[in-house]
């Protein structure tokens, strides 16, 4: 049994069935590594990272803290377009995609900006994208990621795609692809998971349970006692962790891509985890969350708990979140810079991005717009 199914008991969790016919579950126990005030709570549990590495860890969720507050920001001025705020969500982003390798391929939603900006896509093509601009999704030739999908769930299907396809090119890659608690409830979903059982696909599905879709409370979302338990009906891994804990994060998925690589199949991972900010611009938390439920949820700040691992250890100061900090500042201010001076986007340019070769129709339909 691996370390993080011991920490799960997910094999009590998986279903049962009885005499009567009737399948009956256990509830799931979060994997934990971290307690809320930062103490190791399971030494044995603990992913074989060096110093080095674990500060690596902390710089990226300290960076992307910043660069969520300056986003946030930019959008208020009407310098980004969409943007969905991911501050509360950093140790189950980065934490997620820290365990991938290079070549590994990520499938992302919306909110998902962080994992494929630290998988390679740079900064300012991520603003490019919010922005509305097609040079936004010119991903590198050497970036492992799709863009980010609007539609709720799709990217479910185009991670499972790209599993079979790399299966039956013999790769030992993995494909990751994150949704929210509102996304577990898609048709999308349920194919992608139930085709990846069928065919024991590389593939992670990795569900983000920030307690509400958009408005939609979890408790409306299903009579699942869990989103992990959905893994049971595909035949599937299913694995409930406790997202504020960025180490509980990385051995989940670490796990998960040991087993994909191996030909195990796939694994459904459920982060709880919590959005301190709204769920886009154009959202007002206040009109479906207490103030003492934001309130409680600080208090498990991801930020906050890694923060007192590493100081306990003496692998991380005052002066080194602000060097950070500033760091983050800078490289927004670069990178916005960067986006708004790249040239407007043009109706010929835009359909000759569509093409190796524009066919002559549309090369008449640029005439006419000219």
């Amino acid at each position: 049994m691996s370390k993080v199914e011991v920490e799960t008991k997910t094999e009590k969790a998986a279903a049962s069935t009885f005499s009567d016919g009737v399948v009956k579950t256990a509830p799931v126990v979060p994997f934990r590594i971290l307690s809320e005030e930062g103490d190791l709570i399971a030494k044995q549990l603990m992913p074989k990272l060096s110093d080095e590495k674990l500060v690596e860890l902390m710089r990226r969720m300290v960076f992307t803290r910043v660069w969520d507050e300056r986003a946030v920001n930019l959008g208020r001025q009407g310098r980004l377009g969409f943007y969905a705020p991911v501050s509360g969500q950093e140790a189950s982003m980065i934490g997620s995609e820290f365990a991938l390798q290079r070549e590994d391929f990520i499938c992302p939603g919306y909110r998902d900006i962080p994992q494929i900006v630290w998988h390679g896509l740079p900064l300012y093509q991520a603003f490019l994208y919010s922005r509305g601009h097609q040079h936004g999704g010119q991903v590198p030739d050497d970036v492992h990621v799709l863009m980010p999908q609007i539609i709720i769930g799709a990217q479910i299907l185009h991670a499972t795609g790209v599993a079979m396809g790399m299966k039956k090119r013999g790769k030992k890659n993995v494909t990751i692809t994150y949704t929210g608690d509102g996304g577990s409830s898609e048709g999308d979903f349920y194919e992608g998971m139930n085709f990846a059982g069928a065919f024991k696909l590389p593939v992670i599905y990795f569900v983000q349970n920030n307690g509400y879709a958009i408005s939609t409370p979890y408790s409306k979302q299903t009579g699942s006692l869990s989103v992990a338990h959905k893994a049971v009906a595909a035949g599937i891994r299913g694995v409930q962790v406790d997202g504020m804990d960025v180490l509980a994060v990385y051995q989940a998925v670490s796990e998960a891509a040991e087993i994909a690589r191996n030909g195990g199949g796939a694994t459904l991972i459920e982060a709880l985890t919590y959005r301190f900010k709204p769920h886009s611009m154009a959202d007002d938390p206040s009109k479906y969350r207490t103030k003492e439920e934001e309130t409680e949820w600080q208090t498990k700040d991801p930020i906050t708990r890694f923060r007192n691992f590493l100081t306990k250890k003496g692998l991380w100061t005052e002066a080194d979140e602000t060097r950070v900090k500033e760091e983050a500042k800078a490289t927004v201010i670069e990178h916005i810079k960067k986006a708004e001076d790249t040239p407007k986007m043009t109706v010929a340019g835009l359909i000759d991005s569509m093409f190796e070769h524009t066919p002559s129709h549309m090369e008449e339909q640029k005439s006419w717009h000219k």
